[in-house]
This record gives structure tokens, sequence and C-alpha cells, in this order.
């Protein structure tokens, strides 16, 4: 099963690392560089909830902002 949110969507999307090179003006440097970039996923924090859907118990991963929203009622 997917890493996605089943209320608002929320998935995993991709970004960088970013490794920074060189001291930092404030701290007396020539300030920083970046050095090498690499690939990394931010992922969504997904919990599996038991919740009632259409009146039936169900199982569903959900996001912790929507649990807490309000948007899904635990059982």
């Amino acid at each position: 099963m997917a890493r996605r949110c089943e209320i608002c969507g929320k998935g995993t999307i991709a970004g960088n690392n970013v490794t920074r090179k060189g001291q930092a003006k404030k701290k007396g440097g020539v300030g920083q560089h970046i050095g090498v970039k690499s690939k990394r996923v931010f992922r969504p924090n997904l919990v599996t909830v038991k919740t009632t859907v259409n009146g039936t118990p169900r199982t569903v991963k959900v996001c912790t902002r929507c649990l807490r929203s309000g948007a899904v009622d635990k059982l």
C-alpha cells in the first residue's frame, strides 16, 4: 500500500540533502558553500487507525495532522 493519507492525500515528496562547506561569516569565516547534493525522500507521519467508514469499522492510514484536527474519529 502506498504511503498516502486516505483523508487529505498527503504523500511522499522528493528533495535534496545539501551539505555545506566552510565556516559561516557570523563565526569569522568567508561564508558557506554548497558541497554535494544527494536525493532524499520526505515521508508523511502516517498512523493506522481503526475508524468507521459509512457505518462499517475499517482500518485506514491517516496522517497525524488529520487525526489531531478531528477529521477522523478513533474507535
